[in-house]
């Protein structure tokens, strides 16, 4: 709650800025951006077991990553096309990546540098300290995409046009994301209870983690923590392409709970200020839904 107070400190400040401004602003979302993938890149690296957990459950838990994301997609997608607006998700999406999107190849080599420089002692000593303060990083960030929302006018508006239809794209998903659990519990033979929990971490991988760990032993908390982990940094790359074949909204789907901070600059970069409304809101929802769903469905 803290990085939304923060944001909307942002948004109250943007109304303020001029325009001029919003390039300045833009440039400096990419920088951060970049080195927050780069210093989550340190930290995976930088983990013991990193490298053993990929060999012995990479396999469950890019499953547990992929299957839920593309049934977020595929639920939001139709949800999206018959009950939001449909003029925006035909045409809100902007900045359309090409097949050489520069911004795709920047984070993809922002994340193997971090991960090659934290699984080097002398290089993760020597930058232990972005890690370390990737939070205030985070928090400057939000600032900036608060203030890229400050400038656009008439928000309130948006949200009083939308109504109870703001819910339409975190329902669809969770029901998405638990759907692809569910695919994943038949494929791996889990139990349905535990596939149904590691998918509803929704890419909050610290808690996911965690309460799972807790629930059901170390070696299922890995697995609920690298999917979590994993879907994070996979929103990163999909978010352009999926906005740009399936329109904005559906774009918000691969972020999940992380809509509302780390992946938000990414959605503010290839959709819209509309849009970037409602992956607030979706952030939050799906956030508060995490720790319910992993304990209900366990």
């Amino acid at each position: 709650m803290t990085t939304i107070a923060i944001m909307l400190l942002g948004v109250l400040a943007g109304r303020f800025v001029p325009l001029r401004a919003k390039p300045y602003n833009e440039k400096f979302q990419l920088c951060a951006t970049l080195l927050l993938i780069f210093s989550m890149g340190i930290s995976l690296g930088a983990r013991e077991s990193f490298f053993a957990e990929l060999a012995r459950i990479g396999r469950e838990s890019l499953l547990f990553c992929l299957l839920p994301t593309a049934g977020s997609i595929a639920c939001v997608y139709p949800l999206s096309r018959r009950f939001m607006d449909r003029a925006h998700t035909e045409t809100g999406a902007k900045k359309a990546p090409k097949t050489s999107d520069p911004m795709v190849f920047l984070a993809v080599g922002a994340l193997l540098s971090g991960i090659a420089c934290g699984a080097h002692p002398a290089a993760a000593a020597w930058l232990a300290f972005l890690p370390d303060h990737s939070e205030a990083l985070l928090d400057l960030l939000m600032v900036s995409v608060g203030l890229s929302v400050g400038m656009r006018r008439g928000l309130l508006a948006i949200i009083r046009h939308y109504h109870v239809k703001i819910l339409v794209i975190p329902a669809g998903i969770i029901a998405g994301s638990l759907a692809g659990g569910l695919v994943c519990a038949l494929l791996l033979d889990y139990p349905a209870a535990q596939a149904l929990s590691i998918a509803g971490g929704l890419g909050w991988y610290s808690l996911a983690g965690v309460a799972i760990g807790n629930l059901a032993g170390p070696e299922l908390g890995s697995i609920a923590f690298l999917a979590s982990l994993m879907r994070e940094i996979f929103s990163f790359f999909l978010i352009p392409y999926v906005a740009r074949f399936a329109g904005p909204w559906t774009a918000i789907a691969p972020a999940a709970a992380t809509s509302e901070d780390t992946t938000l600059p990414m959605l503010i970069r290839y959709t819209n200020e509309e849009t970037v409304v409602f992956a607030v809101v979706n952030g939050i929802l799906c956030s508060a839904a995490v720790p319910f769903l992993i304990a209900f469905c366990y």
